[in-house]
C-alpha cells in the first residue's frame, strides 16, 4: 500500500473533484444518486426474491418475498420518479434530523458526560438543519440529497488525499 500512495492520491483528488461537482451541480447530483440507489434498491430485490425460493417453504420464504416486493417498488419507484422521491427522502431526513438532533441536545443536557458541550452543539446544529430543511421542503428535496453526496464525496478525497500522502512519507 506504502508503493501505491500515488494511486491514492489520484483516487482521492478525482473524489475531491466530484464532491465539487456534486455541490455545484447539485440538482442533477440528487437526481443521479436516486436513480443509482433506486437501482442499488432493484439489484437487492431480485437477490432477495432469489433466496425467497432457495429457502423454499422451510425458511422464511414469506418474509423474503416481502423483503424483495419492498425493494423492488422502492426502487423502481426511484428510478423512474427519482424527483419525487428525492423529495420523500428530504422529508424523512429532515423529520430525522430534527428528532434526532432535539434528543441528542436533551441528552447531552441530561447525562453531562465529558465533552457533553460538543455534543449538545451537535444536536442543535442536527435539530436546526432539520428545520430549515422542513422550511423549504420540498424545493429543498430538489438539492439537498446531490449536496450532501458532494459534501461527502469532498470529505472522502480529502482523507484519501491525506492519506496518500502521509504514505508517500513513510
Amino acid at each position: 500500500m506504502i508503493h501505491n500512495w500515488g494511486w491514492l492520491l489520484v483516487f482521492g483528488i478525482i473524489l475531491l473533484l466530484l464532491g465539487i461537482v456534486a455541490i455545484a451541480r447539485s440538482r442533477a447530483a440528487t437526481v443521479v444518486s436516486m436513480v443509482f440507489f433506486g437501482w442499488l434498491l432493484l439489484f437487492a430485490g431480485c437477490m432477495e426474491l432469489v433466496v425467497a425460493f432457495m429457502v423454499g417453504h422451510w425458511a422464511g420464504f414469506f418474509t423474503h418475498l416481502l423483503i424483495a416486493i419492498l425493494f423492488g417498488v422502492t426502487g423502481a419507484l426511484m428510478v423512474f420518479r427519482p424527483t419525487i422521491s428525492a423529495e420523500a427522502v428530504t422529508l424523512v431526513m429532515s423529520v430525522f434530523f430534527l428528532i434526532g438532533g432535539i434528543f441528542q441536545l436533551f441528552a447531552s443536557f441530561w447525562t453531562r458526560v465529558p465533552g457533553w458541550g460538543w455534543e449538545a452543539l451537535n444536536g442543535a446544529v442536527s435539530a436546526i438543519l432539520g428545520l430549515l430543511l422542513l422550511s423549504q421542503w420540498p424545493v429543498s428535496g430538489l438539492w439537498v440529497v446531490g449536496f450532501f453526496v458532494g459534501i461527502d464525496l469532498l470529505l472522502v478525497g480529502w482523507s484519501f488525499s491525506a492519506l496518500a500522502l502521509d504514505l508517500r512519507k513513510m
